[in-house]
C-alpha cells in the first residue's frame, strides 16, 4: 500500500493509517515524492513530474498488488496515475483535496482566479517560464506560491490533469475505488457530484463518509480501509 501525500508532505497524518494497515499485514510506505512536500524541489515542478513520481515509487514497488492512498494533493495524483494506464490494483480517496475548477468558479476563491488568468497571460505572451507570485487557498487559507506561469497552470488549471473531476471519469472501470471524507471537510456535501460519481461504475467501488474534518479521515477510516482493501484486491 502506496501512500501519496497531501501538498505538506502529509506523513503525521498518514501516520495511525500506516500502522493499522501494517498491523493488518500488508506492506505500508509513505514516501515523500520527490520535489514536493518536504523534499527539495525538482524540475519541472509541475502536476505531470509529480504524478509520474507516483509512477516511479510504484515501479519500485512491483513485488505484488499495488494500491495507492491519497490524501489531498495525493488524490489527483493517484487519479492521473490511474487514468494514464498505470499499474494499481485499487485507488483509496482518503480525503480528496484540490479543486481547480472550484478554484476557477467560487467568488470566495477569486484571488485564486486572478492568479489563474494572470498565469495563463503570461504564458499566451511568452512570459510563462520565468518565476511569478501567484496565490493557492488550501484548507481555507490563502497562501502565496512561486512558481512560472507554465508550472502553476499544470496544477491549477480546470482542464489539467489535476482536476479531479476530469480525471475520475477517465480511470479504467476495472479499478475499485473507495473515497473517504469527512463531515467537517471543506468539500463535505458536494463531493459525490463533484468527482466520485464521475468515477466508472464497479461494484467493489464504496463511499464513506465519517465525522471529523480533513486531518483527522485516516485515523478514523483506519479499520475500514483495511477491510475495504482485503475485499477489493483478493482476487
Amino acid at each position: 500500500v502506496l501512500m501519496l501525500h497531501a501538498a505538506d508532505g502529509g506523513h503525521v497524518t498518514f501516520a495511525p493509517q500506516v500502522a493499522t494497515l501494517a498491523s493488518a499485514g500488508y506492506r505500508a510506505l509513505a514516501r515523500d515524492m520527490p520535489g514536493y512536500g518536504h523534499s527539495a524541489p525538482v524540475e519541472p515542478y509541475t502536476f505531470k513530474a509529480l504524478s509520474q513520481s507516483a509512477v516511479a515509487l510504484v515501479d519500485a514497488l512491483q513485488s505484488g498488488p499495488v494500491t495507492l492512498v491519497g490524501h489531498g494533493m495525493g488524490v489527483p495524483a493517484a487519479l492521473s496515475h490511474a487514468a494514464r494506464g498505470g499499474d494499481t490494483q485499487a485507488l483509496v480517496l482518503l480525503p480528496p483535496g484540490h479543486v481547480p475548477q472550484t478554484y476557477y468558479t467560487a467568488p470566495s476563491l477569486q484571488v485564486v482566479r486572478e492568479s489563474i488568468d494572470k498565469a495563463r497571460a503570461l504564458v499566451a505572451a511568452g512570459q510563462g517560464d520565468t518565476p511569478e507570485r501567484f496565490y493557492d487557498i488550501n484548507q481555507r487559507r490563502q497562501q502565496p506560491v512561486v512558481a512560472t506561469a507554465r508550472n502553476f497552470l499544470s496544477y491549477f488549471d480546470p482542464a489539467s490533469d489535476a482536476e479531479m473531476s476530469i480525471t475520475a471519469g477517465k480511470i479504467p472501470a476495472s479499478t475499485p475505488v473507495m473515497t473517504v471524507v469527512g463531515e467537517n471537510d471543506p468539500l463535505f456535501s458536494r463531493l459525490r457530484g463533484y468527482m466520485a460519481d464521475k468515477l466508472p461504475a464497479n461494484p467493489k467501488t464504496q463511499y464513506l463518509e465519517v465525522g471529523g474534518g480533513h486531518l483527522d479521515t485516516a485515523r478514523l477510516a483506519g479499520e475500514d480501509v483495511v477491510k475495504w482493501i482485503k475485499g477489493a484486491v483478493a482476487d
